[in-house]
């Protein structure tokens, strides 16, 4: 078989994987943002005082038995940004968006919308300092860059 045949089959090949990915990938984002709307349709503003935030691993955060049983194994182990807050007079494990997490002040009053347990936004601060942005690492700046890139599209 000559060369020429070789590489246009590998061509072919590659021409569909990537067509493939694309139309998969286009399916996700648009899976993406309907559960975004649904999550913003949800929401509620809620008076909160912050008591602790870490990012910690899942099955380690304390979150209630039902979403336990709602998440995938692979997510187990992974580590989320988990914000531990006194909601009127219950004590409860939240999660927190990776954008929300960083300007969350612990030991503070915060109002934030809140849909189920994940922190969408904060709303204002009481008697609360905001610390200066930490130095980050080079994964959370690929992060950043990925959440810029689909904000502007």
């Amino acid at each position: 078989m000559p060369v020429w045949a070789v590489l246009l089959i590998i061509l072919v090949i590659m021409a569909g994987i990537l067509a493939t990915l694309y139309f998969y990938g286009k399916k996700m984002q648009q899976k993406q943002e309907d559960n975004r709307a649904q999550l913003e349709a949800a929401a509620q503003n809620v008076s909160m005082l912050v008591i602790d935030k870490k990012r910690m691993k899942v099955k380690d955060a304390d979150l209630p038995k039902i979403v336990m049983e709602q998440l995938p194994k692979r997510y187990m182990n992974s580590k989320m940004p988990i914000v531990k807050a006194k909601i009127g007079p219950k004590i409860m494990s939240l999660i927190a968006e990776e954008e929300v997490f960083d300007l969350i002040p612990v030991k503070a009053e915060i109002k934030a919308s809140v849909s189920g347990i994940y922190i969408l936004s904060i709303r204002n601060f009481r008697n609360a300092e905001v610390a200066p942005p930490e130095k980050k690492g080079f994964m959370a700046k690929l992060r950043k860059k990925q959440a810029d890139l689909t904000k502007k599209q």
